[in-house]
């Protein structure tokens, strides 16, 4: 047997990982299975009220409501790239390869712990698909960092070649984690504003939605303002406010939410919006909801989208 022939066919290898043009692939079948597996769910609901534990204010500050997005894929930027860094020392030679390797990781691991912070908060507000998801997406993390942790432990008594391994180790897990936290934001889309298409797909004409009349006071109702669902919420001595309907957080009916003192609340994960500008009084949404303009004319509201916050192309 030739030598090239016990070379493994690293294409081939490769070209099995990837999608069919009928089907996915399989890292992604191997997603979509730990998507659709309940055998953690018993565990979603303990942890997810051991995080609810925090205070509302502070979940908020963790969720990025101060950044206008989600905190936690700016946080782990510091551990990804320093534990990175310290791999690429770690293949060089010399003393102060290994000094600044060691600086590093233990850099990286001191940074990990807010990084996971943030992550267990947005998980916490998902639904069941992505938290199954995130569950092993946290798991994995976890591990390397434990991995991390013990190659530190390695390099102080000494033991480099073991130190170096466990970085290794530790770098392939977070790599792993990282892919399923991809996953996450760009598959499932946690984490997103999903009503961000809003203004591109508003025009600047003005709709009728329902006769004042036949609108109750102090209750949301929903409506369309052209292709866009609404919901409607007529105040007291008056005002008609008009909002998106879908939650910027993970797109839950507004309309079927509470009002109380001019704003509404999400159904789905408590998301307070104020009803005259839209702006998320309280998380777990990062992002604002789109506001209508209204206006009554011979008794039937009219609403339109502010042509100052239109997006085009």
């Amino acid at each position: 047997m030739a030598f090239s022939d016990k070379i493994p066919d690293v294409a081939a290898t490769f070209r099995s990982l990837l999608p069919e043009p009928d089907r996915p692939g399989r890292v992604l079948a191997a997603v979509d299975r730990i998507e659709a597996s309940t055998a953690a769910d018993p565990l979603l609901g303990p942890l997810r009220r051991a995080v609810h534990t925090m205070p509302a204010d502070l979940r908020d500050i963790l969720h990025g409501k101060p950044l206008g997005h989600p905190a936690h894929p700016v946080l782990v930027q510091l551990p990804m790239g320093t534990w990175t860094s310290a791999a690429v020392l770690d293949m060089l030679p010399g003393k102060g390869t290994r000094r600044g390797a060691w600086l590093l990781i233990a850099l990286g691991t001191a940074a990990a712990a807010p990084a996971a912070l943030t992550g267990w908060t947005d998980w916490a507000d998902l639904r069941k698909p992505q938290m199954r998801v995130g569950l092993v997406h946290a798991l994995a993390n976890t591990g390397a960092l434990a991995l991390y942790t013990t190659s530190l432990w390695k390099r102080l008594r000494g033991r480099r070649m073991a130190g170096k391994a466990y970085g290794f180790a530790g770098l392939a897990l977070v790599s792993a984690g990282g892919a399923l936290g991809g996953h996450l934001a760009y598959r499932q889309a946690s984490g997103a504003n999903h009503a961000e298409q809003v203004p591109a797909l508003a025009d600047s004409e003005w709709h009728a939605i329902a006769m004042l009349s036949d609108l109750p006071v102090g209750r949301a109702v929903k409506a369309e303002v052209g292709d866009i669902a609404v919901l409607v919420v007529r105040e007291a001595g008056g005002p008609v406010r008009v909002l998106a309907d879908r939650c910027s957080h993970m797109a839950g009916p507004l309309s079927e939410g509470a009002v109380a003192e001019g704003c509404v609340v999400c159904p789905w994960h408590g998301s307070t919006f104020r009803l005259d500008d839209g702006w998320n009084v309280q998380g777990p949404a990062t992002a604002p909801q789109p506001v209508f303009e209204t206006r009554v004319v011979d008794g039937r509201v009219e609403a339109r989208f502010p042509e100052h916050a239109r997006k085009n192309g």
